[in-house]
C-alpha cells in the first residue's frame, strides 16, 4: 500500500552543502522530520554539482519519512554562472550586463529541458531566452 502524503515543502538549497541551519532546519523540523538524515542524503545526491543552488521537492509522509527530488538550477541562475554575473541587470532594457550566443543559449536549454512543460528544444530556447532578456542580457545570433 502507498505511504498517506502529509505535504510538500520546495526549497531552494546550495548543492552538496545543506546543513540543518535554516531554511533546511526549520523547515523539515517542523514536520517532525530527521533533518540530519535528510542533509546527508541531499548531500550525497548532489555532490557532483556544487556550486549551483538546486530547488529541491521534499515529499513529506504521514508516518514522518520523506523523499525528495532535485531539480536543475533555476534558469537566470545558470546564465548568470555562464556569464559570471553577480546579478542581472535592474533596468533590463536600458542596462545591458551581458550577452549570450545561440549555442549558450540551447546548451542551458538541453539542460533545463526535463523542468520544463516542453520537450521541444526550440522551445526551451526561446524560454532561456526571455529569462535572459528580462535579466538584461541581450543574445547574439
Amino acid at each position: 500500500m502507498a505511504k498517506k502524503v502529509k505535504t510538500y515543502i520546495k526549497l531552494n538549497i546550495p548543492a552538496a552543502t545543506a546543513t540543518a541551519a535554516p531554511p533546511v532546519g526549520p523547515a523539515l523540523g517542523s514536520h517532525g522530520l530527521p533533518i540530519m538524515e535528510f542533509v546527508k542524503a541531499f548531500n550525497e545526491k548532489t555532490k557532483d554539482k556544487q556550486g549551483n543552488i538546486l530547488p529541491v521537492v521534499i515529499t513529506v509522509y504521514e508516518d514522518r519519512t520523506f523523499s525528495f527530488i532535485t531539480k536543475e538550477p533555476p534558469m537566470a541562475e545558470m546564465i548568470k554562472k555562464m556569464l559570471n554575473l553577480e546579478k542581472g541587470s535592474g533596468t533590463a532594457l536600458k542596462n545591458v550586463v551581458g550577452s549570450l550566443t545561440k549555442e549558450q543559449v540551447r546548451s542551458i536549454a538541453e539542460a533545463k529541458l526535463p523542468d520544463l512543460n516542453t520537450k521541444d528544444v526550440e522551445a526551451a530556447m526561446k524560454i532561456v531566452e526571455g529569462t535572459a532578456r528580462s535579466m538584461g542580457v541581450k543574445i547574439n545570433g
